[in-house]
Order: structure tokens, then C-alpha cells, then sequence
């Protein structure tokens, strides 16, 4: 299990930062993540393993006027 946002989450089909971002439906460009307590630049995503007891911190950014 990983903890996303404080929520529990299963590891199941998951392997790196990318797969959580597209089972979330959440794009790359619009998000930034904290893993474990460091910010991940973007072009880490896909190379950022998630392990069991992983933490993160999605912020999504939101357009409007």
C-alpha cells in the first residue's frame, strides 16, 4: 500500500510515479508530486519507483478565470 493525498492506495499495477498519474487520469504537466518528501521534477516520473509504504503528494493546478 501507498499513501496518495492521505489516502490508502493499492501498489497492484503499479510500478513507477507515471502509472499512479494515469490511473488517476491526472496529466503530467498539470500536477506536481512530492514522493517520500521530495519534489520529483516531471521528467522523473516514469523512472520513480513506488514501493509499499510510499508517500505521496498530488497537487493538481486548475485553469480559470
Amino acid at each position: 500500500m501507498i499513501q496518495v493525498n492521505g489516502a490508502q492506495e493499492s501498489l497492484e499495477g503499479l510500478a513507477t510515479v507515471a502509472d499512479l498519474l494515469a490511473r488517476k487520469g491526472w496529466k503530467a504537466a498539470q500536477v506536481a508530486v512530492e514522493h517520500n518528501g521530495a519534489i520529483l521534477r516531471r521528467e522523473d516520473f516514469a523512472a520513480t519507483p513506488l514501493t509499499d509504504g510510499d508517500r505521496l503528494e498530488v497537487v493538481r493546478f486548475v485553469g480559470g478565470g
